[in-house]
Order: C-alpha cells, then sequence, then structure tokens
C-alpha cells in the first residue's frame, strides 16, 4: 500500500518537529515547508526515517507554491502561529489569512484532511487581538473546508519549548520575578510528544471531530509552574505580584525589542485560564495518551539550568 502524503506548515517548531518523528514512525511520508532550508534542514532530516521527509524552502505567502504543494498531498497538518506582530507576519495575515487561503485549496484539490492548530482559552479572551485572530481563522476554515479537525491545546512544553526553557533562564537570572494577576492563572501544560501522538493517531485513526481540546493530566497555576521550576533549578526567587498598570508600561518598551517577553496583548491574555472548557470532546473521549507529568518530564533536562549544569546529581534521601 502506498503511503499517504502529509504536508506540514509550521514544521521547524518543537510541535513540527516532534510531529514528523510520529508520522514517519507510522510510515506516513512528509513534506515540510520551511523558509530557510540551510538554517533548519539539518535538523529536520534528523527527525524522519530514511526516505520519509522531503523538505521544501519557500514561504507561506507564496500562494503558487502553497497551491502545487497542496494539489499533490493527501492529508495537510497547519501548525503556523505567532505570539506577537512584527512586520507582514500580522495576527491577521498569519491566524486568518493563511488558513482562509489553503483551507479553500484543501477543499479545490479534495484532500482526505485538514488538521490546524489552535489554542485552549480563546473564546473566553474577547479583548486579546490574537484569540479573536485565531478564532476568526478557525471560522474560515470550518467555512471553506468540512474535513478538518481544530486541535486547541493548553501550554505546550518540552526541551525544545520557550515556555519552561525561558522561564528558567529567567528564574536564573532575576533574583525577583514579577507575576501577573498574582499569577492565579490557570494552564493544564501538555507534554509535546503526547500531543504530537495524538495528532498522529487523529490520522491514522480518521478521527472527524470538529474540534477537539487537549490538556494535561493537571491544572497548575502560573505561580504554581513558577514555583515547581525553581525546585527543579534548586533556586530560590521572590515572586512579586506585579500591578496591572506597571505591567502595560513595561510591555510597552518589552513590545519595542525584536523579540519581546511580553506584550499588552499577551497581558491581556494571561487575564484567561488555559484548561478545558467542557464545551467540547477532549483527548481522554478518545483515549489519546497524554498522561506525561509536568515535573517528571521537565526534571529530565531542568539540570542545564542547574548551578553545576550537566554534573548536577539530584540528591537521594
Amino acid at each position: 500500500m502506498k503511503p499517504k502524503n502529509c504536508l506540514i506548515f509550521g514544521a521547524s517548531g518543537q510541535i513540527g518537529r516532534n510531529l514528523i518523528r510520529s508520522l514517519t514512525k507510522n510510515n506516513i511520508k512528509v513534506t515540510a515547508l520551511t523558509r530557510n532550508i540551510h538554517q533548519k534542514g539539518y535538523i529536520l532530516k534528523t527527525q524522519a526515517n530514511p526516505g520519509f521527509l522531503e523538505i521544501v524552502e519557500g514561504s507561506i505567502f507564496d500562494y503558487e507554491l502553497i497551491k502545487k504543494l497542496l494539489k499533490n498531498t493527501d492529508l495537510c497538518v497547519n501548525l503556523v502561529g505567532i505570539l506577537f506582530e512584527k512586520g507582514k507576519n500580522t495576527f491577521n495575515n498569519i491566524h486568518v489569512e493563511f488558513p482562509k487561503m489553503i483551507s479553500k485549496l484543501a477543499s479545490i484539490y479534495k484532500i482526505e484532511k485538514l488538521i490546524h492548530l489552535s489554542a485552549l482559552g480563546i473564546e473566553s479572551a474577547e479583548d486579546s487581538i490574537y484569540a479573536q485572530s485565531k478564532l476568526k481563522g478557525e471560522k474560515e476554515i470550518f467555512n471553506n473546508f468540512d474535513k478538518t479537525v481544530i486541535v486547541r491545546p493548553s501550554i505546550v512544553y518540552s526541551v525544545d519549548d520557550n515556555f519552561t526553557t525561558q522561564l528558567m533562564t529567567l528564574l536564573g537570572i532575576l533574583p525577583i520575578f514579577p507575576i501577573y494577576y498574582n499569577g492565579k492563572t490557570k494552564f493544564s501544560p501538555i507534554h509535546c510528544a503526547d500531543l504530537t501522538n495524538s495528532i498522529t493517531k487523529i490520522i491514522t485513526d480518521d478521527i472527524r471531530e470538529n474540534i477537539i481540546e487537549f490538556a494535561g493530566p493537571e491544572e497548575m497555576s502560573f505561580r504554581d509552574i513558577l514555583e515547581k521550576l525553581l525546585s527543579l533549578i534548586d533556586k530560590k526567587r521572590l515572586l512579586l505580584p506585579m500591578p496591572i498598570s506597571i505591567a502595560r508600561v513595561t510591555a510597552h518598551f518589552f513590545e519595542l525589542l525584536p523579540k519581546p517577553l511580553i506584550t499588552n496583548d499577551q497581558l491581556r491574555l494571561l487575564k484567561y485560564d488555559n484548561i478545558l472548557s467542557g464545551k467540547y470532546k477532549n483527548n481522554n473521549d478518545f483515549n489519546f495518551n497524554c498522561s506525561s507529568r509536568f515535573e517528571d518530564e521537565v526534571n529530565k533536562y531542568s539540570y542545564m539550568w542547574k548551578r553545576e549544569g550537566e554534573y548536577s546529581k539530584k540528591e537521594v534521601s
């Protein structure tokens, strides 16, 4: 039987790299689009079984290229997303116009399935431009292509993330760490491999649910996460609640940086919990194995942020 081909947009991120591994292990061929094949290609090539990965260099704004790629694929996974706007990469272009384009082409070329990565909590965050662009993108997709599965995960973490790794870096440097909304915002962190293995099962088991929410086995406040990370890297820091009025001013200055630590839109988003809404089916309803526990997984790579680095040893009492 000829292997199916899956086209992945956003393949070079942490989710994309893990997904390439999972799909190719299940005899699904992958075509990965990347902006810079010289920078990302060598990393992507290590993720797949020989002969199961084709890497294409190009831009998601190249309509003719996207049309050609979708015409020659069976399945498509869209992982493209941004947390802040920069130049041509606006929330509207990335979260609305691009999904709209690929869903229209998916309908024209009658592909078998489109899987689109979204996020938990976006329906509640009415004052977040990011969240509303994500919602609008979902609606555009459903208007154009009914063979779509929207995947809405909570925060996704792994050794390759920009969440736990960035937090541990900052916690290692700053003696006082600011927290917003008293650190009460709730998350259900899900390990990247659990999410990508589940996306693979959506394909292999031909699951046709419109929206599936994904969460790890634990609900944790932002303060809980910070305290857990501090414990794992053997650091003590003062977690200081920051008034939102001051946070907005600091975020305004961060927005001037090429890669801001936090933006005002992200501040607004942090008001809302990032946990299962109960409105849609979730990973538990499909018996997806998303049982990896936050502390156990982060402990596997947190040694890099300890004082002794790779020579750190966990004390055994």
